[in-house]
């Protein structure tokens, strides 16, 4: 439901306009140092307002430790952090409670909690909670700086907006539309060892599609060549091992063969719907008078969410790594002083 991992395990909470959304993160190892200025430049990069494009709502995400550090670094304990909602427009939502949003879980929420489901900006299937995603993102990526090889770096980037490799390009189309757009994002990670994932159910592939589906608004994941790879020979895709290290003369299978991480770059893609709250007017049921009605949406909104997304993708990707690591013991369950 809403926890992730085995051994690095998160569970996040909160809606868009409650009090405040969070994670609790259980078995991260204790000793790690974790101060509130290791969160600000990656909460920094999620929030909105920071570039165009993105919704001018503008939060502190300062976090709030509740528990699972003492003196500075973490016990071994829970760990919770708290990110306070104080940018919040309800009333936006109120007035168009019969009327769901076309592209928003507004309808199935609806029909799966029974009309108790908090509605206000999309309740707890908001883009609000990938805050606590970064969190444990920041926390993860400290944790596989410390790993037995090379620190283990985490980097994600735009690749596409809108079909243009120029994001302002991309940008531009949307705004003469009048419309929403999205993007696709890609992520690298180096310094990974041999040997992380299973085969089957706990792949590499597996884990990190799990994570990747839980960010709102991906439509679709590949890694390596991904799609491209079903119009080559296979003599032309398989990845030439050079030496012992396990280094490959190419890398079309993106660092993974078989489920589990070959000591190659680990390369792959997602696919980032267009916002679907759109000024377009669009038709959609209200289910108070089961006619259709023309309708447009108000409110605060981001114009590509895309642009947002990397960090977020990098997060989670540092999540489910830092739990394989921990499952290899490639991470100690004790950091030294």
């Amino acid at each position: 439901m809403n926890s992730f991992g085995h051994l690095f395990k998160i569970v996040i909470f909160g809606e868009s306009h409650g009090e405040s959304v969070g994670v609790n993160i259980d078995g991260c190892p204790a000793g790690l140092e974790l101060t509130v200025e290791d969160f600000l430049p990656d909460m920094e990069r999620r929030k909105g307002g920071q570039q165009k494009g993105t919704t001018p709502r503008k939060e502190d995400d300062l976090p709030i430790f509740k528990s699972g550090l003492f003196n500075g670094r973490t016990t071994g304990a829970p760990i919770t952090i708290l990110f306070e909602n104080k940018n919040t427009r309800s009333g936006d939502y109120e007035k168009q409670r019969a009327v769901p949003r076309p592209g928003h879980a507004d309808f199935v929420a609806h029909k799966k909690f029974g009309g108790f489901e908090d509605y206000r900006g999309g309740g707890h299937f908001s883009g609000r909670l990938t805050a606590a995603l970064v969190a444990a993102g920041v926390v993860a990526k400290k944790l596989l700086r410390v790993g037995e090889r090379l620190p283990v770096e985490v980097d994600a980037n735009i690749l596409e907006i809108g079909g243009e490799k120029d994001p302002e390009a991309g940008l531009q189309k949307a705004i003469d539309a009048k419309d929403t757009i999205g993007g696709i994002v890609e992520c690298r990670v180096s310094g990974l060892p041999i040997g992380l994932g299973e085969p089957f159910f706990d792949s590499v592939e597996s884990a990190l599609a799990h994570a990747v589906f839980a960010i709102p608004a991906i439509r679709g994941v590949e890694f390596g060549t991904g799609f491209a790879a079903a119009k080559m020979f296979g003599s032309e895709h398989n990845d030439a091992i050079e030496d012992s290290s396990g280094r490959t003369r190419t890398n079309h299978a993106g660092g993974i063969v078989g489920g589990i991480t070959n000591g190659n770059e680990l390369v792959f893609r997602i696919a980032v719907k267009p916002t679907s709250s759109t000024p377009k007017e669009q038709l959609t049921l209200n289910w108070e008078t089961n006619e259709l009605e023309t309708f447009s949406v108000k409110g605060r909104h981001d114009l590509c969410i895309a642009l947002r997304v990397p960090v977020v993708l990098e997060a989670v990707t540092a999540f489910v790594l830092a739990d394989l690591m921990l499952r290899e013991q490639r991470i100690p369950r004790i950091l030294a002083h």
